[in-house]
């Protein structure tokens, strides 16, 4: 028990109690008893409800005389003895002109969920590649294959990995569905088989130190001639992917750059798309103008992504790749954008190394960079979406360094039907760093979208009201310790104004607390 003194009046009372939930109950109400007798209390937390019967009663304790501006506050945690769900909250107890004042603060409920399978309950992954067109094989991670009934989901990864990031939702949510993680061309192990271009006109090879660098000849092969890796070819390679490999609509799920390419994919193939995730997605991509979009100011810039590289752009190339394929540079990136800093990332490291070393990666790193933007933007593509009625879901780390908050709550803001869950603490790559949080959730949104909402959605009581706001602290066990992730849903009627507040609210409780003490 925490004692946390406050301003109020001359006497006060501990209260000590545990409590059961029963939904039954409507109204908040505190009934109590003086000295030694017995009470219960009912408190309605938001829209769930906890009551306090005789069963579960409370003692007051007297603590004594204080000074008369002085009162306690106790905090105190409430187990749930039906289920996993406990309490956490604070209530105050004070004595004011011979009547007791009660006063009740936040109660965020705790949800124990599972934990990610190890050993034999993982779902093998297997590792294929699919020959899209001449150079060119996609690699793609599967598995669940043996659940033919199961909805099909397909994972996108963001800039600079590879399906390898989603192997911790391959290894569990394989064992209830059919699942896919792809490649982009350009990235992971979707790199060009031969050198795209020709080799310079004296005959040499372009060398970065030892390694030799694919894509800097002075021509173009016959086969690459219209290559560059954007938005537009990995839309497309998304479509025949799932017409040709998995040959059903999927739902699918993208972090950062995935999820701008899932939500364009989607406002473009409708008729492919069950749902749609958004993991953090970014909500823009390339700089240079879409030349179907703008073809007068397209003609302005030279060069966008095609191949070879201009000399030009090689020689900022050389200087740039030197820099962000540095093994330092790419670990502290890595430490910019998960907000755990324990969360292992050993083998995200070494898949990244092992790309950067690929000969076509710099060359591919450029055409990425300097690729026309999409013809729709994210903005346009929600709402195609919505038009089409596609189901979509926003799942965000809120501790996200490039995605910030806001951008999460713009998309609400457009889409205010679809669920919105903030992680906390987490990063720009939710799926990876709180991967039990992540699948709990995308378990939970699918069965609601397969059942047409009679299967609430995660988070959700039956008796609580999806307009607003709810909060429950999620709770797992990770290499043997315990850990505890904050979720807040936000509901259909957000608001900038709790919206902002939601975010000052822990940290004025916090203050308060402190200049109390």
């Amino acid at each position: 028990m925490e004692i946390i003194s406050s301003h109020a009046a001359s006497r006060c009372y501990i209260v000590n109690f545990r409590c059961i939930n029963d939904s039954s109950s409507q109204r908040s109400k505190l009934s109590v008893a003086r000295e030694k007798k017995l009470f219960s209390v009912a408190i309605e937390s938001g829209s769930a409800t906890s009551r306090y019967s005789d069963t579960y009663s409370l003692r007051l304790k007297r603590i004594g005389n204080y000074r008369p501006s002085r009162t306690s506050c106790c905090h105190n945690r409430y187990e749930h003895v039906d289920s996993s769900e406990t309490y956490s909250s604070s209530i105050l107890v004070r004595e004011e002109d011979g009547n007791i004042v009660t006063g009740i603060g936040q109660s965020i409920p705790k949800v124990s969920i599972p934990n990610l399978p190890d050993g034999d309950n993982v779902a093998p992954i297997r590792s294929c590649f699919w020959q899209w067109k001449p150079k060119l094989s996609v690699h793609y991670e599967t598995s669940g294959s043996e659940n033919v009934d199961s909805p099909p989901v397909l994972f996108l990864p963001g800039f600079g990995v590879g399906s390898f990031h989603y192997e911790k939702q391959l290894k569990d949510l394989g064992r209830d569905y059919r699942v896919w993680a792809l490649d982009f061309l350009g990235q992971g192990m979707s790199l060009p088989l031969e050198n795209p271009t020709l080799r310079s006109k004296d005959g040499s090879e372009h060398m970065f130190g030892e390694s030799k660098a694919w894509g800097f000849g002075d021509e173009s092969e016959t086969w690459a001639k219209e290559l560059v890796y954007s938005v537009d070819l990995w839309r497309d390679q998304v479509r025949y992917f799932v017409e040709e490999v998995i040959k059903e609509p999927v739902y699918l799920v993208g972090n950062s750059l995935g999820g701008f390419v899932a939500l364009y994919f989607a406002a473009y193939n409708p008729q492919l798309v069950k749902g749609v995730t958004l993991l953090n997605a970014t909500p823009f991509w390339g700089f240079l103008p879409n030349p179907v979009r703008s073809p007068r100011l397209s003609r302005l810039f030279p060069w966008a992504g095609t191949f070879p590289l201009p000399s030009g752009v090689r020689k900022l190339i050389e200087v740039l790749w030197q820099k962000i394929s540095d093994p330092t540079s790419i670990a502290e990136i890595l430490k910019q954008v998960y907000a755990d800093h324990t969360t292992k990332v050993d083998q995200v490291f070494s898949r990244i190394i092992e790309t950067t070393q690929h000969p076509a990666a710099a060359a591919s790193f450029a055409s990425i960079m300097f690729a026309p933007r999409g013809q729709l933007s994210f903005t346009e593509s929600l709402s195609r979406c919505q038009m089409n009625n596609i189901p979509i879901c926003l799942v965000y780390g809120k501790e996200d360094p490039w995605v910030t908050p806001i951008w999460g709550f713009k998309v609400k803001r457009q889409l205010p039907d679809s669920p919105y869950y903030e992680i906390s603490p987490a990063g720009h790559c939710p799926h990876d760093e709180v991967p039990e949080v992540v699948n709990f959730l995308l378990r939970g949104w699918i069965k609601n979208v397969e059942s047409d909402g009679s299967i609430v959605l995660p988070l959700l009581d039956e008796l609580e009201n999806a307009d607003y706001e709810v909060s429950k602290d999620l709770e797992f066990t990770r290499g043997g310790s315990k850990k505890s992730v904050r979720v807040r849903f936000h509901g259909s009627r957000i608001t900038v104004w709790n919206w902002l507040s939601s975010r000052f609210k822990p940290l004025l409780h916090e203050s308060t607390r402190w200049f109390r003490s």
